[in-house]
C-alpha cells in the first residue's frame, strides 16, 4: 500500500538562480531607481540581495537618482556607499562626490580630482561645474582663473547636450569673456538654450502626464523663464520655484541648513538652482546696480534676472566692497562686476 504524503517539500525558486542573473536584473533596477530608497530597500530585502547589490557591476551602473542624497541625511555610511560606486567607475557618483566634497567638506584636491575623473568620461554637468571652477580661480586666487580653460569645457559640455552650458558659451561669445567677440553667434546659442529647455520642458510633462501637480509646477517655472525672451514670449506663466540638479540643491541645503558653515564674507550664488558657494572673499560678481546679489557664473545671473531679480533690483547708493572697490554699474540693471569691482571691463548686461 502507498504511503500517503505528509510533508511537502519546500522549493525556494530564487535561491535556484544564479547569481549573475540575480546581478544582472539589479543592475537594470539600479539604472533605473527613482530615489536611492528604491535601491536601498532592496539591499535590506535579504543577505544574498544585500550582497549581490553591492557587486561592482550593479554599483558601476547606478543611475544619477540614486545619489540624490539630502543634506539632513548625510553621514559617514552615505559617504563610504558614494566611495564604493566611485571605486566601482560609477561617473554619477564622481561626479556627485566630487561636488559634495569640493564644496562642502573643503577637500579641493579630492573633489576636483572626482569631477575631472568623471568628466574624462564625457559627464556632461562634471565638465560644466569645472567650467564655472576655472571661470572663477575657484579653491584658489584670481590669478588661477583660466578663462579659455573655462569656455572650452562649456564647449565641450554643451556638444554634450547641457543646456546651463550652452547658456554660458552664449554669453561667453557674445561679451568676449575668454573668447573673441561674436554677438550674432553667442546670440544664437542663447536663443538655442531657451528652445532645447522649452522642449525639455515639453518632454518632461509628457512622461509625468500621471503626476498633474508636478507637471503643472514644471511648466510654470520654466515658461516664466523666458518672459523676456522675444522669440519665446508666448510661454509666459507665474512664477514657481524651479526643479534642481540634485548636487546643487544639496548644496544649497548643505550651507542653509547649518551643516556647512560659510566662512565671513563668503556667499553663496543668489540663483536659487546653484548652490555654489565663494571659497574666497569676492570671488563671485555682485550686481552693480544694486550690489545685493551675486553670482558664480553669467548664466546663473541671466537666470536669476529673469526669474526673481528683475523685479527686485533697484538702484541705490554706490555701494563700497570690504576691499575698498567700488561697484559702478555703467551698462544696466543686471550687470555684475568680479573682484570687487575690479573686473568692471567684463561686466554683462543680460537684462
Amino acid at each position: 500500500m502507498r504511503r500517503p504524503f505528509r510533508y511537502f517539500r519546500r522549493y525556494d525558486y530564487f535561491d535556484a538562480l544564479p547569481d549573475d542573473l540575480v546581478v544582472s536584473v539589479l543592475s537594470k533596477l539600479s539604472s533605473t531607481a527613482s530615489s536611492p530608497s528604491h535601491f536601498i530597500n532592496v539591499l535590506l530585502t535579504c543577505k544574498r540581495l544585500n550582497r549581490l547589490a553591492l557587486h561592482r557591476l550593479v554599483l558601476a551602473k547606478a543611475g544619477p537618482k540614486v545619489f540624490t542624497v539630502k543634506a539632513r541625511n548625510w553621514s559617514e555610511s552615505t559617504h563610504r556607499f558614494l566611495k564604493l560606486c566611485v571605486n566601482a567607475g560609477n561617473v554619477h557618483a564622481c561626479y556627485a562626490l566630487g561636488m559634495i566634497r569640493f564644496y562642502c567638506l573643503q577637500n579641493r584636491k579630492s573633489g576636483l580630482a572626482l569631477m575631472a575623473k568623471a568628466a574624462m568620461k564625457s559627464h556632461a554637468s562634471a565638465l560644466y561645474s569645472l567650467a564655472v571652477i576655472q571661470f572663477n580661480g575657484s579653491g584658489g586666487s584670481k590669478r588661477d582663473k583660466d578663462l579659455r580653460a573655462g569656455v572650452a569645457l562649456c564647449a565641450r559640455a554643451s556638444l554634450l547636450g547641457h543646456i546651463d552650458a550652452l547658456r554660458e558659451l552664449g554669453h561667453c561669445l557674445q561679451d568676449g569673456y575668454g573668447v573673441r567677440q561674436n554677438i550674432a553667434e553667442g546670440r544664437r546659442l542663447l536663443l538655442q538654450a531657451n528652445a532645447r529647455e522649452v522642449a525639455y520642458v515639453i518632454r518632461s510633462v509628457s512622461q509625468s502626464s500621471s503626476s498633474p501637480s508636478r507637471s503643472s509646477s514644471l511648466l510654470t517655472w520654466h515658461a516664466h523663464r523666458y518672459q523676456n525672451s522675444p522669440c519665446l514670449a508666448d510661454s509666459t506663466s507665474s512664477l514657481s520655484n524651479p526643479e534642481v540638479h540634485q548636487p546643487n540643491w544639496f548644496l544649497r541645503e548643505w550651507f542653509e541648513s547649518g551643516r556647512g558653515v560659510l566662512a565671513e564674507g563668503l556667499r553663496l550664488c543668489a540663483h536659487i538652482g546653484c548652490g555654489r558657494p565663494e571659497t574666497r572673499p569676492h570671488e563671485f560678481r555682485r550686481c552693480s546696480v544694486c550690489g545685493k546679489v551675486n553670482y558664480c557664473s553669467r548664466g546663473c545671473q541671466s537666470l536669476d534676472w529673469k526669474l526673481r531679480h528683475k523685479m527686485e533690483c533697484s538702484p541705490g547708493e554706490l555701494w563700497i566692497e570690504d576691499n575698498g572697490g567700488v561697484g559702478d554699474g555703467g551698462g544696466g540693471p543686471a550687470e555684475a562686476d568680479g573682484e570687487g569691482g575690479a573686473d568692471v571691463a567684463n561686466n554683462v548686461a543680460v537684462g
